[in-house]
Formats: structure tokens, C-alpha cells, sequence
């Protein structure tokens, strides 16, 4: 589907949002009015598909980076039984001095073929700026099998503002592409000074 109207944002990134058809002008004119008048330097459209109990939910996520932001956007549809349809849409913007984390994962089918047949099957993208943090306790363990004290808790902090994931299976060879080059473009982006 081609978008009847841009809202101002680059043709490429504006394609993308319409190609999902979810909800492709309120998550345009988000984006436009979160973008303002800053030129994209790269960005990522990812649509996925939850599953709650019996129904299908979906979700959009668009990443921008600008050369001063990181712009994330998400919309979720947001219905109730008996309700009239709605969709809640968020954008949060991180200046690039905040990026502490950019983390590529690649699952890499064929390894031995570096550069030929090496195939990535899956991307993960990781990105945090200390907004959220996710703490996994578990108990802590004692080396003396007789030892019947409470030695507490134990346990690991990890940053968990943004993570994404596209699959070969699930999303396509160009959208695992997609992933990758906007990772590499903000990981050079966040290292700057």
C-alpha cells in the first residue's frame, strides 16, 4: 500500500509504517510529530503479533534515530468487549548522551562460511538508557551441604528498556537486514562523545 501522504517524514520510513496497515496514519503522524523537524538517520519498523489467551494482538514498533535522539514508538490496539476499537500509542525520546547499551546479537546459521553461505537466521537488538531494569533474585547458596542457615537473596540487574527480535522464519531475510544496519548505525551513533 502507498501512503496517501507522507506527514513529512522521509518517503522510505513512511512506506514502511503504511506496508504494515496497522494503524498507519496515527503511527505516521506520531512519529512526525515526535520527529519534528530532525532529519532520520536511520530507522526500524517492526510489526509482531501476540498471543493473548484466545486472540491475536498486534503490535508496531518503529525505532528512529536522528542525529541527537533515539526515537522509540510503540502502538498496541487497546480494545475492550462492547467498546469501540482503540489503540494506545507511546513515543519516548532519548538523547544519545543517555544510550549507555547498544547490543547486536546475531544467530548465525553456517558459520563456517563466513562471507558465502553464512545465513542469519535471527537479530536481537538490545538498547538501554537506565530507564528500566529488570532484578532476578534467587537464593543464595551456601558450599556447606549441613548449613541450615538464610543466607538471603542473590541476584542480577540487567538494563531492560528495549529489546527487539527478528527472525529469519518470522519476518523475512530484508527485515533481519533492517535490524542489523539500524544497530550498527546507533551503536556508532551512542559512541560518540
Amino acid at each position: 500500500m502507498t501512503p496517501s501522504h507522507t506527514h513529512g517524514l522521509p518517503a522510505g520510513l513512511a512506506a514502511e509504517i503504511h506496508e504494515c496497515g496497522y494503524f498507519p496514519e496515527l503511527v505516521a503522524d506520531t512519529v512526525a510529530m515526535a520527529l519534528g523537524d530532525e532529519a532520520p538517520v536511520a530507522h526500524l519498523v517492526h510489526h509482531e503479533a501476540t498471543f493473548n489467551r484466545d486472540e491475536i494482538q498486534r503490535h508496531l514498533s518503529v525505532l528512529v534515530l536522528t542525529p541527537t535522539r533515539l526515537l522509540v514508538s510503540h502502538t498496541d490496539e487497546n480494545d475492550e468487549p462492547d467498546a469501540p476499537g482503540q489503540a494506545l500509542t507511546t513515543t519516548e525520546a532519548v538523547p544519545l548522551r543517555r544510550v549507555n547499551s547498544v547490543a547486536l546479537s546475531q544467530v548465525v546459521s553456517h558459520p563456517e562460511h563466513a562471507g558465502t553461505r553464512r545465513q542469519i537466521a535471527e537479530a536481537w537488538l538490545a538498547i538501554g538508557w537506565g530507564t528500566m531494569r529488570r532484578l532476578d533474585l534467587e537464593p543464595a547458596q551456601c558450599p556447606d551441604p549441613e548449613c541450615e542457615a538464610d543466607h538471603g537473596y542473590t541476584g542480577v540487574t540487567t538494563a531492560e528498556d528495549l529489546t527487539v527480535r527478528i527472525s529469519l522464519a518470522g519476518d523475512g531475510e530484508t527485515k533481519v537486514r533492517d535490524l542489523i544496519q539500524f544497530a550498527t548505525a546507533l551503536q556508532l551513533a551512542a559512541g560518540k562523545d
